[in-house]
């Protein structure tokens, strides 16, 4: 009986572990669009595309730097390009009132991540597209997030959905999903002036337009964390192996969504930039600092909280690399950050339910609980950890 018991669990480990290692590679970004409309009409249309998202596995690959695109030649820098164009094409549908659908003309070029200037050598890369055009008596504008028929242009992400009036960015932007259109945006009426104020009316955001944004954000979230946040589970399962008992299990989560609702809503508003290059590596260590732990340290302490928070912090960091949203106004990233926090933290409390529930069996038996679940399961986490700061950093 032990022996079979044996056999399962190493079953059970050397799938863990080949799932991890598939899915190593830094996490592909979710899909910016930013539209600029001005009082003249002239629109600018950009799309910020990370170039693994147009590759057959994007998750065998990693960030895209400047130095590895300075040494592809004239067909290979083409080739990507017209690759991301198809791979728009395929993700975004433009529609404009009264004529409908437009074809985008995308002119691409290469920009560091967050479209900003593209200058050292170890800067991530990602295609921009920018699409300019003069209105022509167009109404509305949304932009609807295709359904995928396959997988042979990379994978599912979320399209952020971004507008500024006359160079202020609007309050309301959308995150769709697949098979999601974004609310509409009104071009006759939105650059009328609020009284007292020279900002165009179309910038606020009523109550309604929040919580279409905060509903979004849970969704966002939560998904961000399940499931393709491989990293994160890794830490909270880390976490739970520690002890069973709600409230230090509480404390420690607790501990971990302050720490990173912080530092994201700090790399949101723009305040804080660290570049992935080292907030990957760390939040992998983080990830074998807890795990050896727990192998270590029998008893929780509530010392624990602090390695916790301080780590906390460096995935916070991490959510916003992902997230890719940089947001000017105060009243709808406070929205935005509360919803996606919320979503994480369901996550988070999710993982905790299905480990207890998963290891009841076993959790009666404090001896074995510890020799067959805690000592195993940590070890595993750490190796996963270790792997993840290698591949980050020398590999």
């Amino acid at each position: 009986m032990r022996s079979n018991y044996r056999t399962c669990l190493l079953l059970l480990n050397l799938f863990f572990l080949a799932t991890v290692c598939h899915l190593a590679a830094h996490p592909i970004p979710d899909l910016p669009v930013r539209s600029w409309f001005n009082e003249d009409g002239s629109v600018e249309i950009r799309v910020e595309v990370d170039p693994r998202s147009s590759t057959d596995d994007p998750e065998a690959l990693d960030y895209y730097l400047k130095s590895h695109i300075e040494e592809l030649n004239e067909a290979e820098i083409q080739e990507m390009k017209d690759r991301a164009d198809m791979f728009t094409r395929q993700r975004i549908q433009f529609l404009f009132a009264p004529d409908g659908a437009k074809t985008p003309n995308f002119t691409w070029e290469f920009r560091k991540l967050a479209d900003e200037p593209w200058l050292a050598p170890d800067d991530i890369t990602v295609l921009v597209g920018s699409w300019k055009f003069q209105l022509d008596g167009e109404t509305k504008y949304q932009i609807r997030a295709l359904e995928l028929d396959d997988f042979s242009m990379g994978i599912p992400l979320n399209v952020v959905y971004l507008n500024f009036l006359n160079k202020i960015q609007t309050e309301r932007y959308a995150v769709l999903f697949p098979g999601e259109t974004s609310f509409s945006l009104d071009l006759t009426t939105s650059f009328a002036k609020t009284e007292g104020s020279d900002q165009p009316a179309g910038v606020k955001a009523a109550k309604g337009d929040l919580m279409e944004i905060f509903t979004s954000e849970v969704k966002r979230g939560f998904l961000h964390v399940i499931p393709l946040g491989m990293d994160h589970i890794l830490f909270v399962l880390g976490m739970f192996l520690m002890t069973r008992k709600w409230k230090p299990l509480l404390l420690q989560v607790s501990a971990f969504t302050v720490a990173h609702t912080l530092t994201l809503w700090l790399a949101s508003a723009g305040w804080v930039n660290l570049p992935p290059k080292i907030v990957e590596p760390i939040i992998a260590a983080s990830i074998v600092v807890v795990a050896v732990e727990n192998i270590f340290q029998k008893e929780y302490r509530h010392w624990r909280l602090l390695i916790v928070f301080s780590f906390g912090l460096i995935h916070g960091l991490g959510f916003a690399g992902v997230m890719s949203t940089k947001l000017d106004s105060t009243q709808s990233l406070l929205v935005g950050l509360v919803g996606i926090n919320i979503g994480v933290e369901i996550a988070q409390i999710g993982i905790i339910i299905a480990a207890l529930i998963l290891t009841s069996f076993v959790a009666k038996n404090p001896a074995v609980y510890r020799k067959f679940v805690v000592i195993p399961g940590s070890i595993l986490i750490a190796a996963a950890g270790i792997w993840w700061v290698l591949e980050r950093t020398v590999l």
